[in-house]
């Protein structure tokens, strides 16, 4: 899944994304993936409902969650987890340090070339003006 990532990337900037390498039916197969605009993740979701991927239809919805950390499994991660398919916490499929590169790299290079509308607007809003105004009178 994770050199299909551009199923994503056409959508917008993400800044996390995890995939669930749990065996329970209820989250084996699962991705969460947090864009930075919520407007992207609403078009990925509307968009996403309509494809198919491996032989699969696509079921996206948007989830109140944006702190994923809370729900990852510590002792899946520390190797220790014995609920296997029981375990309603994430365990998380590890990626590559090429691919964590690679992905780091979209995002930063992303953000430093590409600013919304919004945030221009933002940034001139709150940037320090220098005026030079003779003195009242």
């Amino acid at each position: 899944m994770f050199g299909e990532i551009s199923i994503f990337c056409k959508y917008g900037e993400i800044e996390e994304m995890n995939v669930c390498d749990n065996l329970g039916d209820h989250l084996v197969g699962n991705i969460y993936v947090k864009f930075r605009y919520e407007r992207d993740a609403e078009e990925a979701v509307k968009e996403l409902n309509n494809r198919w991927f491996n032989g699969r239809p696509i079921h996206a919805e948007l989830s109140p969650v944006t702190d994923f950390r809370e729900a990852c499994c510590r002792q899946y991660e520390m190797g220790e987890c014995t609920r296997g398919g029981f375990c309603n916490f994430m365990h998380l499929k590890p990626i590559s340090r090429e691919l964590r590169r690679e992905l780091y790299s979209r995002v930063q290079h992303k953000r430093s070339r590409s600013r919304t509308p919004e945030g221009r607007d933002r940034e001139r809003r709150h940037r320090p003006r220098s005026r030079s105004r003779s003195p009242r009178r």
